[in-house]
């Protein structure tokens, strides 16, 4: 047989049934997952939930990040309207008893709460999925003394313990953001371990370990990419967790600072008293704020949630 006619090394080597069929096999599951991704996309955007929730977030995200933007005075700007006015006489939400214009207050009071709550969100989320993950995949003796310490700290209140640790501590803001953040590892710990228990019985983990893949990389690469969806829908509802606990510890004024600054769990401590002389409006518009943040939060947790699961 002439050079010409000898057939290729394609030809003559037969390719493996595993080669053969993993490319197809692989490309098959990427597409069917990237169509998965789009159509839960779909729906989370063309939730109304998740719509009004983003709209509700987004403004008191901007009112954070450019106050100045939505009010021409300052916190603490003494504004023409005098002390005491009602809603809507002279400005949108009345003064309080220091002539302080509600509004404004309301507008420089959310970047505090939207500072600690995000950042002891994301500490909480962090640590969590760490220990989450570890204890799942690893069970045994390193299961049981974690989860022995996390159900001594799930025992007690969580304000009772953020007071506990505030005042042993100091009240500055990196130790408030780590307690909140402590206070919320443990049930996000809980909720990622139980997802790591089902997912490391899996096919595809065993697979891992037959190929003699490390324990970590296990964790860190087939893992975690698959509770991915729930470690943000436990992001997104801690947030909200974050935000009461938060306007609760400035309401008892355990978060440091002027007790004269803009922040809605001051302004509802130092203004509620007034209600019972039918001065409602200064306590009443700071307390409807924080509501409205954790509303919107929800209602963009749910959406995600449902849009996962459909």
């Amino acid at each position: 047989m002439s050079d010409t006619e000898k057939p290729s090394s394609a030809e003559t080597t037969p390719a493996s049934p595993d080669q053969s069929a993993e490319a197809p096999v692989s490309t098959a599951g990427k597409a069917e997952r990237g169509q998965i991704r789009r159509e839960q996309r779909k729906v989370l955007l063309t939730s109304p939930a998740f719509i009004i929730g983003s709209l509700i977030v987004g403004f008191w995200l901007l009112a954070a990040a450019f106050p100045t933007l939505l009010t021409t005075f300052g916190p603490k700007e003494f504004v023409p309207a005098g002390a005491r006015s009602e809603p809507f006489d002279e400005t949108w939400l009345g003064t309080d008893a220091s002539g302080w214009d509600v509004y404004t207050r309301l507008i420089f009071g959310a970047r505090p709460v939207l500072i600690v709550a995000p950042l002891a969100t994301a500490c909480a989320i962090v640590v969590g999925t760490f220990l989450g993950l570890i204890m799942g995949y690893y069970r045994g003796w390193v299961d049981e003394v974690l989860s022995r310490i996390l159900e001594a700290l799930l025992s007690i209140p969580v304000i009772l313990m953020a007071i506990l640790v505030v005042v042993t501590f100091g009240n500055s803001r990196p130790v408030i953001i780590a307690t909140i953040g402590l206070l919320f590892v443990p049930a996000i710990t809980r909720t990622i371990r139980s997802a790591a228990i089902a997912e490391a019985d899996l096919d595809y983990v065993t697979s891992a370990k037959m190929r003699g893949e490390s324990g970590l990389f296990i964790v860190a690469r087939e893992i975690l990419p698959n509770v991915v969806p729930l470690v943000v829908v436990e992001l997104t509802v801690r947030l909200g967790y974050a935000i009461f606990t938060y306007a609760t510890l400035a309401f008892l004024g355990q978060t440091g600072g002027n007790a004269t600054d803009a922040d809605w769990g001051l302004d509802v401590s130092q203004n509620f008293n007034q209600i019972v002389n039918d001065r409602w409006w200064p306590s009443i518009f700071p307390a409807a704020a924080i509501a409205t943040l954790v509303i919107g939060v929800n209602l963009i947790a749910d959406s995600i949630d449902k849009a996962l699961k459909s």
